[in-house]
């Protein structure tokens, strides 16, 4: 009988056992030992940087972040895993709502103005399109979707009520650094790289110890663990084997 509630599981995805929430950004949570990045959003990584409604440089992703941890509140969160994310290599798409909350995590955190629609079907773009009118969060500063900073895309279009066409350049001199600021606990670097497309991946990363981690002085992205930055389509370094620590 275990063996059928188990398959059945799997076939229409199964909640997860309150545990202990951690929020590693604004659309990614750890809940027993599974990382899931919430159904149909999607919102700054970590290391993102926008500009705040005053024109100053913002470290939105760690803001994000820290909003949705007091989103949450200590609260028990619970996921009804939908599968394989088949983006983020090694996590999972989850379902997920705050104990008590009559809506899901995912639109809560359009809603608050701290993730964007990416539901095919657009089920929070109503949301998106109310918090982008009142300016919430990152709606009253200056950005670019997450999708666009992944890419390293400067191309991408800016968001948000501070951006201005007179300061474009400016603007993205803050939104994609030459050199970025990295968050705390955060030691690995990223480097977006073509070579690394011959194996399915965007880029290399470097861990502290690695050979060339020094010299690496223009990273393109900070990861706290290797499978942050596995997830985000990042290889390791081909001489960092040895020595290197996580």
């Amino acid at each position: 009988m275990g063996a059928v509630i188990f398959v059945l599981a799997l076939l229409f995805g199964a909640p997860a056992f309150a545990a202990e929430v951690i929020v590693k950004d604004a659309a990614t949570l750890q809940l027993g030992g599974v990382t899931y990045r919430l159904e149909g959003i999607d919102a700054p990584e970590l290391d993102q940087r926008c500009l705040s409604e005053f024109a100053d440089p913002a470290a939105c992703g760690v803001e994000a972040r820290d909003a949705a941890v007091k989103l949450i509140g200590g609260r028990n969160v619970t996921c009804r895993d939908l599968g394989l994310d088949p983006v983020f290599k090694g996590r999972r798409i989850g379902a997920c709502t705050i104990a008590g909350d009559g809506l899901g995590l995912s639109q809560r955190l359009v809603q608050a103005g701290l993730a964007l629609n990416a539901d095919a079907k657009g089920r929070f773009a109503a949301d998106e399109a109310k918090a982008k009118s009142e300016r919430t969060a990152l709606w009253k500063g200056c950005f670019v979707a997450p999708q666009g900073f992944r890419q390293w895309d400067k191309t991408a279009p800016l968001l948000g009520a501070a951006c201005r066409d007179d300061r474009k350049a400016a603007t993205l001199d803050v939104l994609f650094p030459e050199m970025p600021a990295r968050p705390d606990g955060c030691t690995i670097k990223g480097k977006l790289a073509k070579r690394a497309r011959i194996t399915g991946n965007v880029g290399v990363y470097q861990l502290p110890g690695c050979p060339s981690y020094a010299s690496l002085i223009k990273p393109t992205r900070w990861f706290c663990s290797e499978d942050d930055a596995r997830a985000a389509g990042f290889r390791k370094a081909y001489n960092c084997r040895i020595g290197a620590k996580r």
